[in-house]
């Protein structure tokens, strides 16, 4: 069992290096689970979030057939304090596996994610086609007490076979942005996150 938190960076800097992909979980504790979850953004979601889209600026779309979830973008410079928690561990995160893989990432852009019941998001990559900066996906969930028939699994594609990972909460999943097709399946209850990319360049707040 990962207990300590620079074994938890060590397995995610090992499971990109060797398969694509690592899942850790208790990530975050259930203290800071708990304060992001009073946070009143998760309170009232549907008001608060925006239909997310499929593709990037003037190409960008709404198509429920393809995503349906919500999401509300967080600028790291006015983050509150539950959430800026989770960012300076995503820092370590970079520094870890910059220091590990030799690579050069520098920032991420991050959002709160609601999948209300029955929604989902269809098979693809998260890298654009004009816009190759995205390198490593990161999503961390926030579902309290969820059970494995509730559904809502993240399926990431590898050759060969699926991985299947549950939205439990405090579980962080991080996977090659640029290699791995994922889809999100659906679920008979809400399902939180907070999903992110971490990148070669310095975010800009073209989301906000």
């Amino acid at each position: 069992m990962i207990n300590s938190f620079p074994e938890k960076l060590n397995a995610i800097v090992d499971g990109i290096a060797e398969v694509g992909y690592a899942i850790v979980d208790d990530f975050l504790t259930v203290d800071e689970i708990d304060a992001i979850l009073a946070l009143d953004e998760f309170n009232n979601s549907l008001v608060h979030f925006k239909k997310a889209g499929i593709g990037q600026h003037r190409d960008k779309q709404i198509n429920e057939g393809i995503r349906g979830d919500y999401i509300q973008w967080i600028d790291p410079a006015n983050a509150q304090a539950a959430l800026q928690c989770y960012l300076d561990k995503l820092k370590e995160v970079i520094l870890a596996v910059n220091q590990g893989l030799f690579l050069s990432l520098k920032d991420f852009e991050i959002h709160l994610t609601d999948y209300p019941a029955g929604t989902f998001y269809k098979r693809h990559l998260d890298q654009f086609k004009k816009d190759d900066h995205r390198k490593l996906s990161i999503i961390c969930y926030l579902n309290k007490n969820w059970q494995a028939n509730e559904g809502g699994q993240l399926r990431i594609y590898l050759s060969g076979k699926e991985i299947d990972a549950l939205p439990i909460a405090g579980r962080l999943v991080c996977f090659r942005s640029d290699l791995l097709e994922h889809e999100v399946l659906p679920a008979t209850r809400e399902r939180l996150s907070i999903t992110g990319w971490i990148l070669d360049q310095h975010a800009d707040l073209r989301h906000l």
